[in-house]
């Protein structure tokens, strides 16, 4: 399973990329608005960082102005991938970009059949947001398998990428339930190294080695 993190934070960025563990990065506009500068500087700055794929969302909410917004994002770096709404102009646009070979990551799913028309539509991702169906009381992961199951029966090449992840718990299952990727906060990527058992075990051996040189 890849990992991507989910920031907009270039020391977070930074700092997990050094890890070795990072494949790729997703942001959105509140991410963005958080890292206070624009889109577009801010995308340059993440392709200097990291060698993989950076999903960079649209905020337009027809589809003519989503794809302006795409064509002229997707010229930032190769490894750009449009983040495209749920909704049926976002659909539209998907086909289009799909067409154009230009990546693709359709956000806020919460359904196998969103998912599905995503797929139909040549979606290089689709996010489904296991997190916010927890909230609501339904179960994430659920619908991770339930779409896995589908794009298996049908050969579908698009990505599950496992979106609003809260804790570690979700990693896991998500690997569990074959996501393809995960994209993940930095502070539950710094969670997932750790282990009261590691810590117990590595003071005793520190401890013993100061014995040992006694």
């Amino acid at each position: 399973m890849e990992f991507f993190i989910d920031t907009g934070d270039l020391e977070e960025i930074k700092t997990a990329y050094e890890w070795g563990i990072i494949d790729g990065v997703t942001t959105n506009p509140s991410l963005v608005a958080k890292a206070g500068i624009d889109q577009k500087t801010l995308i340059t700055s993440i392709s200097e960082i990291v060698d993989g794929p950076i999903s960079a969302e649209v905020i337009s909410s027809d589809a003519k102005g989503m794809l302006e917004e795409a064509y002229e994002l997707a010229k930032i770096h190769e490894n750009v991938v449009i983040k495209l709404p749920m909704t049926k102009d976002g659909m539209i646009a998907c086909k289009q970009l799909s067409k154009d070979d230009i990546k693709t990551n359709v956000t806020l799913v919460f359904s196998a059949n969103q998912a599905l028309l995503a797929a139909k539509n040549g979606a290089t991702y689709v996010s489904p947001f296991v997190g916010r169906l927890d909230d609501i009381g339904q179960t994430g992961m659920a619908l991770i398998a339930e779409i896995r199951d589908i794009f298996d029966n049908y050969g579908y090449a698009t990505k599950i990428l496992a979106a609003s992840i809260r804790h570690c718990d979700h990693v896991k299952a998500s690997a569990l339930m074959a996501s393809d990727v995960a994209t993940v906060p930095f502070k539950v990527l710094e969670q997932l190294f750790h282990h009261p058992l590691t810590k117990i075990g590595l003071d005793k051996f520190m401890a013993d080695h100061q014995n040992a040189k006694k």
